[in-house]
């Protein structure tokens, strides 16, 4: 069984440093509405920031993480809410499951070997669910962020399709997300060595930003972007 590579503690931080990016992350969860079902379950949920915004749309909800600080976070957080339950998840891992959707936001560009971690998260959806991915795009954006915080790659729509074709899912959506941001990254991540923080910089960008470039990609699909969105179904 293989974990999760990567500073767990720079992970967590990050977690709540961009937290506060609320139109960004209600965005970027908006992508898999459609997709969710009535009972999906999330690959590394963090600190449930994700969950939190899917709940609304489905019956119930499964939660899950690979480390134990943030597995405390989840089950703090929703220990109120019958709906969801919290469990431990690494990827690949011998387990099966009948979910309508298994979705995983940011985290398997930190597993070594992503195609078993994708046919993992086929097995976890009944035939024709769907398997729900967003990653960071473009390797030529590799920063000293994404090192520390376990990212073994960052992938090109074609490596991200042949990931999902060897995991034998069908792709049904693979596109970029966040032009943007490729652009932001780039400086202040790759050419500026720095991490995102929470502060004046992340609160406006989040809210004058982020609203205008949503907008213009339901309009116009971008060619580039600071993330890939990609759509498998278990056939």
């Amino acid at each position: 069984m293989a974990d999760i590579t990567g500073d767990t503690r720079a992970q967590s931080r990050a977690l709540e440093d961009v937290s506060a990016a609320s139109h960004y992350r209600a965005w970027l969860t908006s992508l898999a509405v459609d997709h969710l079902g009535e009972h999906p379950i999330e690959i590394g949920s963090g600190h449930g920031d994700y969950a939190a915004e899917w709940l609304p749309r489905v019956g119930a909800f499964t939660a899950t993480d690979a480390d134990p600080g943030r597995l405390t976070v989840l089950r703090e957080r929703f220990a109120a809410d019958p709906r969801v339950t919290v469990g431990a998840m690494l990827l690949p891992s011998d387990v099966d499951g009948r979910f309508s959707a298994a979705l995983a936001y940011n985290v398997l560009e930190h597993i070594p070997d992503d195609v078993a971690a994708l046919r993992t998260m086929a097995r976890l959806v009944r035939p024709g669910g769907k398997v729900v991915i967003l990653v960071p795009a473009f390797p030529m954006l590799m920063s000293d962020f994404d090192v520390r915080v376990g990212h073994v790659r960052r992938y090109r729509r074609s490596t991200l399709r042949k990931a999902f074709t060897d995991a034998g899912l069908r792709v049904e959506k693979l596109h970029h997300v966040n032009w943007a941001g490729w652009f932001a990254w780039l400086l202040m991540m790759r050419l500026l060595k720095g991490s995102p923080r929470d502060g004046a910089a992340l609160r406006v960008y989040d809210r004058l930003i982020v609203p205008a470039v949503r907008l213009g990609e339901k309009v116009v699909r971008p060619p580039f972007g600071q993330s890939l969105f990609a759509i498998g179904s278990r056939i």
